[in-house]
């Protein structure tokens, strides 16, 4: 099921899907996408986290690399993950956009680390374990970097969310697609509090994430019999993925048979270069290199 619902994702033929998706990571290979790590680098991801609307992507495919394809990776691509993970971090650490997303980054990334050098003998590290050691040791410092992050109080005159009038607070809220990005707003003001704990914002939430029928299997009633929605919304999120959402997304052309970024698009000389166009997640861009 799972299987068939990537292939659907992506307008491929589920019994057809394999030789598709084969012919989609031969092609590759012979545009100098040989393995994970090469179309890693080539795509130069360094630059893309420069990008607000493609950083979450990069973020995404980052840590499903950490979660079950660390091992894939050759001596430079390593390198080459590793010191764009840097640049992530430190650019949070400037800017401050977004730390939750990396501190989940590196908890799964410092995770899959202490089993696999636990388990050295046993799995597949390429290079020095005592290189991997240190990696390890520079995850840690930065978790404890972005535990410490203190957010600089802006000091002005001008408008501020406690001046904005309560339809317009709540149509912000309205705009998240995250949970935990409207309980951190929340914890902002009082207003804001009451706001995001309207149960029809969660039930929106809940609808734009997960079909009905996941509704009926994790069923919450309040005392008085009413839908808790939001301990709905987290209930749901522990048993089927949350929607995907981001700014900017690498796109495959099958007319051309390149990758490339959608908000940058590229010459296609196809008639309806639109109808070429296949969209590719952080999972399915993982995928293609599974062959």
């Amino acid at each position: 099921m799972k299987k068939y619902s990537i292939m659907k994702s992506m307008n491929v033929h589920p019994k057809k899907g394999k030789r598709t998706i084969l012919e989609m990571t031969q092609i590759l290979k012979r545009h100098g996408y040989c393995t994970l790590g090469e179309a890693f680098n080539r795509l130069d991801f360094s630059s893309a986290i420069q990008d607000i609307r493609r950083f979450n992507y990069v973020v995404k495919l980052l840590q499903l690399i950490a979660k079950s394809q660390l091992t894939s990776l050759s001596g430079v691509a390593q390198k080459n993950y590793f010191n764009i993970l840097d640049k992530i971090v430190q650019k949070v650490l400037d800017d401050h956009h977004n730390p939750r997303l990396i501190k989940d980054l590196l908890q799964d990334l410092s995770s899959t680390l202490c089993i696999l050098i636990r388990g050295v003998g046993k799995s597949v590290l390429v290079g020095n374990i005592n290189i991997w050691i240190c990696r390890l040791e520079t995850i840690l410092t930065w978790q404890q970097q972005l535990q410490d992050l203190q957010m600089t109080k802006q000091v002005n005159n001008g408008l501020t969310l406690s001046d904005l009038p309560l339809h317009m607070l709540n149509n912000i809220l309205y705009r998240f697609s995250d949970g935990w990005d409207i309980i951190t707003l929340g914890q902002v003001t009082p207003t804001l509090y009451m706001l995001s704990e309207d149960r029809q914002l969660w039930k929106k939430l809940c609808q734009y994430h997960f079909a009905e029928k996941q509704f009926c299997r994790h069923l919450i009633l309040s005392e008085k019999g009413h839908i808790e929605w939001k301990l709905m919304y987290f209930a749901l999120q522990k048993h089927y993925p949350a929607k995907e959402q981001y700014g900017d997304t690498l796109h495959f052309c099958r007319h051309c048979s390149i990758l490339f970024w959608k908000d940058s698009g590229h010459p296609c000389t196809a008639a309806d270069p639109d109808s070429c166009f296949t969209p590719v997640s952080p999972q399915h861009f993982i995928d293609l290199f599974k062959f």
